[in-house]
């Protein structure tokens, strides 16, 4: 697996990461807690340093399956986990970014991972009730501490980037970005450029769709998120066919599949842009990877570019109650 560092931070990880948030969490049936510990070890012996998890995640208990799961790869493996909410009945009820407040999900997510240090820390959603200030300086202060060594922020706009880094450099960014996404290249592309922070694109396959094993007429049980979300509705998916039908002409061009030109399209945008897929399944992870060795010319990118500027995305990234959550 090729590396790459997270902007000027020097933390070097593999080119592509594992998001972990579906192996239990958000997407349907939850996983087997045996499998879930399968696929996160297959992905450490096929080249994947870079896992991502979250409290919100279960909540706690995603934390508690990568720490069972990586605790004999510890020296081989970068884990990010998030703060940010509070919870009630199992269930995110907020934001919270209080110093206290994170310094006590900090110590939960250090017992739950089974670890002395998290790598990465972001903000899962900016607190607009605690000054950016004063969440970049507490983990400031937890760094010093050796409790964390790199600090990063999720879904943040521009200028809360900047008002952060001002007072503990951000290691990266993590935000939806893909080819059905791309309102990060307006201004937080721009600015992550400018200030050396590395990008980390969640969702970089659209939720699935964007691999083209979603159809038209697809329905989605109760508990995936997506049953919910407007780009998955019946006219909007309909809609959205495009996007899949351009990458499948493309997959055909270069011998390869859906995922790994959407992956391999993320991956050429940047050197320090280091794309988070998550699966539940080993096939998929392998497929994924192999988007690394895809190479796209000059001229594939201009033509992928001209092609999806032509197509119109239907539908908001998420419902309107977590589109308020975000800054991008």
């Amino acid at each position: 697996m090729k590396k790459r560092k997270l902007g000027n931070s020097g933390l070097e990880v593999s080119a592509l990461g594992l998001g972990c948030m579906g192996l239990n969490f958000s997407y349907g049936q939850p996983m087997e807690k045996k499998d879930a510990i399968a696929l996160l070890r297959a992905a450490v012996e096929k080249g994947v340093t870079f896992f991502d998890t979250a409290e919100a995640y279960g909540p706690y208990t995603n934390e508690e399956i990568l720490g069972e799961a990586l605790a004999p790869l510890r020296n081989e493996v970068v884990i990010a986990t998030k703060f940010g909410f509070d919870f009630k009945d199992g269930k995110i009820a907020g934001v919270n970014s209080q110093p206290v407040h994170i310094r006590q999900v900090v110590e939960a997510s250090l017992k739950r991972l089974n670890i002395e240090t998290i790598d990465l820390l972001y903000q899962h959603r900016v607190d607009p009730n605690t000054p950016i200030e004063d969440v970049a300086g507490t983990v400031k202060e937890l760094i010093a501490e050796g409790k964390v060594k790199h600090f990063g922020m999720s879904e943040a706009g521009a200028q809360t980037i900047r008002k952060a880094h001002a007072v503990q450099p951000v290691t990266a960014l993590q935000s939806e970005y893909s080819l059905w996404t791309r309102k990060p290249e307006e201004t937080i592309i721009p600015t992550l450029e400018e200030l050396g922070i590395g990008f980390v694109p969640f969702s970089p396959l659209g939720r699935g769709f964007l691999t083209g094993a979603i159809s038209a007429d697809a329905k989605f049980e109760s508990h995936d998120f997506r049953a919910n979300n407007p780009r998955f509705q019946p006219d909007a998916l309909k809609a959205n066919q495009a996007l899949v039908a351009l990458l499948d002409q493309f997959a055909k061009e270069k011998g390869t599949t859906n995922a790994q030109i959407a992956l391999a399209w993320l991956l050429a945008q940047k050197p320090w842009i280091v794309p988070i897929p998550g699966t539940t399944k080993l096939s998929r992870l392998e497929e994924n990877i192999g988007a690394v060795n895809v190479e796209l010319t000059a001229e594939d990118l201009q033509k992928i570019n001209d092609a999806a500027s032509k197509i119109q995305i239907e539908g908001k990234r998420y419902p309107e109650a977590m589109e308020k959550m975000t800054g991008v």
